[in-house]
């Protein structure tokens, strides 16, 4: 198993350096300057020189490749010795700006991770055992429903739900809370804030999740061993969680995994509508101000964290299922 895991350690680094080349040259490549729009933004007169400056300060003026001292060696020093930089746009540490909001998306992340396996393995599991039947209708239009529904709209339907019930109760409207505040800071402003954005998420997310667990479990259970173990007189509840069940989770984990990743490069319009600060937020204003030190750092952010969950996808795989370690 270890030499498995040295194995899958060592394929993240050719990924990450090509991630990086790919993420530095492709913002190169998209027109506009930060100076020209901090300067001349708002369509008044830019003095060229102090365009030339401003450039000089943030180290644009430099080549991109040819030389020691360029950008991309720049880029590429500063991401290995975890010194991100200032922002091009506000001059702050780029680490703080992403600091706190990387913080907000993985707690929606995780909560919604969460939501998700507690509600769809065990429905997944009672839909594929009780095809055909009244309760695999009703799973199967949950999940439906939950793909064909837009998190940001539930989200708004939450909200209003929720004022209208406030209102009622106590006469005030509830208003979800502006500032981020952290579980261990404030536990009950930390949930009230975040519990809604994790639900809205995590529905859609285990809706996906259980029609994957039913349609593998299904596929599982027309097995040769399957049938081998009911012919030997197994319980059925044995077989479901000892053979059956294990074996359907691969194609499970997968998409688990890949929707927590995806989560973690920020859901914009759901951060809109709960008025979340989080990383999704963040992308949309350093890509519209062009600041490239901010953009990139991003990027490279959201590329670790599909690397590192797919690193702990394969883990699992090797652990639900032995023969893969031993390939």
């Amino acid at each position: 198993m270890s030499k498995y895991i040295f194995k899958r350690i060592l394929l993240m680094i050719p990924t990450l350096v090509g991630a990086a080349v790919i993420v530095f040259f492709l913002l190169r490549a998209i027109p506009g300057d930060v100076c020209v729009l901090k300067m001349a933004g708002t369509g008044m007169y830019a003095d060229p020189e102090a365009i030339r400056i401003c450039q000089q300060e943030l180290g644009i003026d430099k080549p991109l490749i040819l030389g020691i001292d360029t950008q991309f060696v720049d880029f590429v020093w500063g991401f290995a010795t975890f010194n991100l930089g200032e922002s091009m746009w506000t001059g702050k540490s780029i680490s703080g700006e992403i600091g706190l909001r990387f913080q907000l998306s993985l707690q929606v992340a995780i909560m919604a991770t969460l939501t998700a396996t507690v509600f769809a393995i065990p429905l997944g599991t009672i839909s594929a055992i009780k095809q055909d039947t009244w309760i695999d209708y009703i799973v199967r239009t949950f999940s439906i429903s939950g793909i064909a529904m837009p998190s940001f709209w539930l989200g708004i339907m939450i909200i209003l739900g929720l004022l209208i019930i406030t209102n009622k109760i106590t006469g005030e409207p509830w208003m979800p809370p502006i500032e981020y505040t952290p579980f261990w800071v404030d536990p009950w402003a930390n949930m009230s804030q975040l519990v809604w954005p994790a639900v809205a998420t995590g529905f859609r997310y285990s809706a996906v999740a259980t029609r994957m667990t039913r349609s593998a479990l299904l596929e599982v259970l027309r097995e040769d061993y399957v049938r081998t173990a009911r012919a030997k007189g197994l319980l059925e509840k044995l077989i479901i969680n000892r053979h059956a069940l294990k074996n359907s989770l691969l194609p499970v984990t997968t998409v688990i995994g890949l929707e927590f990743a995806f989560l973690m490069g920020g859901l914009v319009v759901t951060e809109q509508v709960f008025n979340l600060n989080g990383l999704g937020k963040l992308f949309v204003e350093s890509v519209l101000a062009s600041d490239y030190t901010m953009t990139q750092s991003l990027v490279m952010l959201v590329a670790v964290v599909f690397i590192l969950t797919n690193f702990v996808i394969d883990i699992l795989y090797a652990w639900l299922d032995p023969r893969i370690r031993y390939s």
